[in-house]
């Protein structure tokens, strides 16, 4: 690896602030030939030897408890423990000379790291700034973009929409002359055309911005992006795709979906530590986009004005390099393939168990699987009208009673289990929830039938 950049004198250039390193959009644009990364001024940690993904997994690179059956990665994810001790190894190494790491060091440490998760998603690097979530990312699009639209105009998405996405557009219509265009999706659904369908037929000729999900949270289902975006630019309209759930699930290319904007965690499927995120923006509209915090970068280029989004703390960007070398030491086609295959074999599983339908069809799946609840899971006389409510019980049951970790969705009057798999879960998991629904159904049986216990001995 290069030697670290020497001070200004040595030829390094201000561009903002008082940073004497915040040449950002020359370092940004060089290629890996002319590339100088900076040296780590710190120990990160290593990887050697390779667990076998499951139990093992779990103990090796996870903190997560053992006695807790955890199949709700989506909700928040789960770092990779080394992921975390370099973050603090960061964290340590800043205190130790706030002045050197933060105004001679960080800029040149957070360029390099941007061009690793730019090659990991095919991206331009610099097309791509780093952020603390996906909420953030989707909140500086639209409060950008919508400033350049005339009263009237509309903003289109689909009832699959993030509940903090579809709280955005509302306070959004609420303050501008905007539409807010909402299509439904009814259930179950088996292709790809069906969703595709749907959209071609409910697109508003002043639509100005289309948002999809990647993979919408409550449905698990993975959206036809690519085509999307081929059907909305058709029609002269600009498309945001929130990829929460897909960075490190799915092999995603920015410049193959070739949207003009898209957003992902880094804390999910990638198991990066809390705090990291990525927009993605296609060079014609980075004129117009704008970070929530303006800062010195403002006026220096499009990367500089989202590198330094005032004092915070940027360990869990920076821990990224961790995460990059846990990959690659596994195998990027190794752990996506375990994820899907685990997530499609433990629905497929609880379909036999509970006699179920999936909520679409199996291969419209990826890292999350939303199986039917069977009908006895509730009282009948709650099964006419299914709400949130009935959800909420069943997850808290298995929680307190099991020690399970899985949310239960209430969806066009049917309950779902959206069950998550990653590298440190095992098909063993979902055969404890598999039991454990049953024997909330047993034990529902038996309220119902006080001498049932007494008839079975």
């Amino acid at each position: 690896m290069a030697q670290q950049e020497g001070p200004p004198s040595a030829g390094v250039r201000r561009d903002f602030g008082s940073f004497h390193s915040s040449n950002v959009q020359e370092l940004i644009a060089q290629n890996e030939t002319d590339s100088h990364h900076p040296t780590f001024p710190v120990g990160l940690p290593c990887f050697s030897g390779k667990a076998q993904y499951g139990k093992e997994m779990k103990e090796k690179h996870f903190l997560i408890e053992e006695n807790w059956t955890f199949i709700n990665h989506g909700a928040f994810g789960a770092v990779v423990k080394e992921a975390l001790q370099a973050a603090f190894v960061w964290q340590t190494y800043c205190e130790k000379q706030p002045l050197r790491f933060l105004d001679r060091e960080l800029l040149p440490h957070l360029v390099y790291v941007t061009k690793r998760l730019a090659k990991f998603v095919d991206a331009d690097p610099a097309d791509l700034v780093l952020l603390p979530n996906v909420t953030t990312g989707n909140s500086t699009v639209v409060k950008s973009i919508v400033k350049q639209f005339l009263p009237g105009n509309s903003i289109y998405t689909l009832n699959l929409a993030y509940g903090a996405t579809k709280k955005l557009l509302r306070q959004i219509a609420s303050e501008h002359n905007v539409h807010i265009e909402e299509a439904t999706v009814m259930f179950p659904v088996l292709t790809d055309e069906e969703i595709l369908s749907i959209v071609d037929k409910t697109l508003r000729d002043d639509t100005k911005l289309a948002i999809f999900d990647h993979i919408p949270s409550n449905y698990g289902i993975i959206l036809p992006v690519k085509k999307l975006v081929e059907l909305c630019h058709k029609r002269g309209i600009q498309v945001l795709i929130d990829g929460a759930h897909a960075l490190g699930s799915l092999d995603i290319s920015m410049r193959d979906i070739n949207a003009d904007y898209y957003v992902s965690n880094c804390h999910k499927w990638l198991c990066n530590p809390k705090g990291c995120a990525f927009l993605y923006v296609a060079k014609p509209h980075q004129q117009y986009i704008r970070p929530l915090v303006i800062s010195h970068g403002f006026g220096s280029g499009f990367s500089s004005e989202f590198i330094w989004a005032g004092l915070k703390d940027y360990s869990a960007q920076l821990a990224l390099h961790t995460v990059f070398d846990f990959w690659e030491h596994y195998g990027v086609q190794s752990i996506r393939q375990h994820i899907v295959n685990t997530a499609r074999a433990a629905g497929a599983l609880l379909q036999r168990a509970w006699g179920t339908s999936l909520l679409a069809g199996e291969n419209m799946f990826g890292p999350m699987v939303l199986v039917e609840l069977p009908s006895g899971i509730i009282p009948n006389e709650d099964q006419r009208s299914i709400k949130y409510d009935h959800a909420e019980i069943v997850q808290n049951k298995l929680y307190h009673g099991f020690q399970i970790e899985v949310p239960v969705k209430a969806i066009q009057n049917k309950l779902y289990v959206r069950i998550s798999a990653h590298i440190y879960n095992h098909i063993d998991d979902y055969m404890r929830l598999a039991e454990a629904v049953n024997e909330l159904i047993k034990s529902q049986q038996s309220l119902k039938d006080p001498y049932a216990h007494h008839a079975m001995i």
